[in-house]
């Protein structure tokens, strides 16, 4: 299934894209698509539905991000060997955590907006996993009984804010829009088992990422099984797996987003965005 959620900012409505890219409602069925709605019971039985009965949702709707407020959002850094050698950072032993606020996340066509203090605004696409149920010291062999789904982020990052605000990475990608995420999640079930999927990037047309989400240096289930021995990861819960080769830092003449610069992301069976980058001005 691809989930989604639609309508305005701030009152969207958990929806399910059905078989010929209809959004449907479903807020008749879950409150919204967190918590105890992403668990594999649950998307179970909402898979076994007639969705052809269920209301159609406006065609110019809004798709906002495909999941409710999470708890907390996990990234790990310098997962593909290849971006770890153009930022120039070894390549790490185990998976490099850090968090990024749950207030960073909007939706997969909604504007990214600059704040006033920052000036190296870099961009990062990467596959997004959603928690599905309570995950704690989860074997590696079990790790995919825990995931709900699939989606497409963009890990946005102020450099100057990163590296040069104390060292702290989570301040340089916690502000609001950092985090757009979708336009769906996308239920295991539909992709291989190999996760081996294009995921690219491109500024104003122009191709800047371009790798496969096998190249990572440590696997979805490795993520997990690890992340679950030093905290509890809950159903609605986000973790971004890292970014490939061809962001702006550390380039001769890093060409950070500016006002009006568009980036749009993608991944094989994951869909896709487009966000306009947009100076808040506070």
């Amino acid at each position: 299934m691809k989930l989604v959620r639609f309508g305005p900012q701030g009152k969207e409505r958990p929806g399910i894209l059905d078989s010929a890219g209809v959004v449907r409602d479903v807020s008749t069925l879950v409150d919204d698509w967190s918590g105890k709605a992403l668990d594999a019971q649950s998307l179970s039985q909402i898979a076994r539905l007639d969705l052809s009965r269920l209301p159609v949702a406006a065609e110019s709707a809004r798709l906002g991000c495909p999941i409710g407020m999470t708890g907390k959002i996990v990234c790990v850094g310098l997962n593909y060997a290849d971006h770890a050698a153009e930022t120039g950072f070894e390549v790490p032993s185990e998976p490099l955590v850090f968090f990024k606020s749950p207030t960073a996340l909007s939706g997969p066509f909604d504007s990214i907006f600059v704040p006033k203090t920052a000036k190296a605004v870099d961009w990062e696409v990467e596959l997004a996993v959603v928690i599905g149920a309570t995950a704690r010291n989860v074997r590696l062999e079990d790790a995919a009984s825990y995931i709900a789904g699939f989606a497409v982020a963009n890990d946005v990052t102020d450099r100057g804010w990163q590296f040069e605000r104390g060292g702290q990475w989570s301040k340089g990608k916690s502000a609001d829009t950092f985090a757009p995420l979708g336009p769906w999640l996308v239920t295991p079930d539909e992709l291989p088992e190999s996760l081996d999927l294009r995921i690219w990037l491109k500024k104003n047309d122009a191709i800047r990422q371009d790798s496969r989400t096998s190249k990572l240096l440590f696997s979805v289930h490795q993520i997990i099984s690890h992340l679950s021995e030093f905290m509890t990861l809950l159903p609605g819960d986000v973790l971004l797996t890292g970014t490939p080769h061809g962001v702006a830092f550390n380039k001769p003449q890093p060409d950070y987003l500016k006002d009006g610069d568009v980036i749009a992301c993608g991944i094989d069976g994951l869909g896709s965005q487009r966000c306009t980058i947009q100076e808040a001005g506070v």
